[in-house]
């Protein structure tokens, strides 16, 4: 579900189902001509169609960080993670970017980053779709079991 399918109103009431939020970081530098920025939309996309279609009534979709670079920049992605679920209320955060050298250590409150790599280098299709399925599943039944990262701030940052 995206951010802006759910009106005022009506967040109180979905908020207890809605509890993950997924935040895309397209990594974009202003370095790439447009048609690199559109391949890298696109492949975002796909990368966030594994999530955003089979568990829609779970997660909501915000608006992507676009232009990030360095320290500074992951600095400013995992305030907002941080803020998303401290003041947002979101129990999990997922983080989709298509750069699979991202440092999870820099994102402290992300609970998973998801990256169009495997271990076995890059994915796209049904391989995608269901390693991204597993991981978010997985990431759901570990909070079920240990709910830490709604507390404190804080998740287990995952990178897959």
């Amino acid at each position: 579900m995206k951010f802006s399918d759910i009106e005022h109103d009506s967040w109180d009431g979905l908020k207890p189902y809605l509890d993950t939020c997924l935040l895309p970081v397209t990594g974009l530098t202003g370095r790439e001509e447009p048609w690199e920025a559109t391949r890298r939309l696109e492949a975002l996309r796909d990368l966030m169609d594994p999530v955003e279609g089979p568990f829609r009534g779970r997660v909501v979709t915000y608006p992507a960080f676009h232009y990030i670079e360095g320290k500074d920049g992951l600095a400013a992605v995992d305030a907002v993670c941080a803020r998303l679920k401290r003041e947002a209320g979101f129990r999990f955060l997922i983080i989709a970017a298509l750069d699979p050298t991202l440092d999870a250590g820099a994102l402290p409150h992300a609970d998973l980053i998801l990256t169009p790599q495997s271990s076995g280098g890059p994915e796209a299709g049904e391989p995608l779709r269901e390693r991204v399925g597993r991981e978010v599943r997985a990431l759901w039944q570990s909070g079920a079991a240990s709910a830490g990262g709604a507390e404190d701030g804080q998740g287990g940052s995952k990178s897959v």
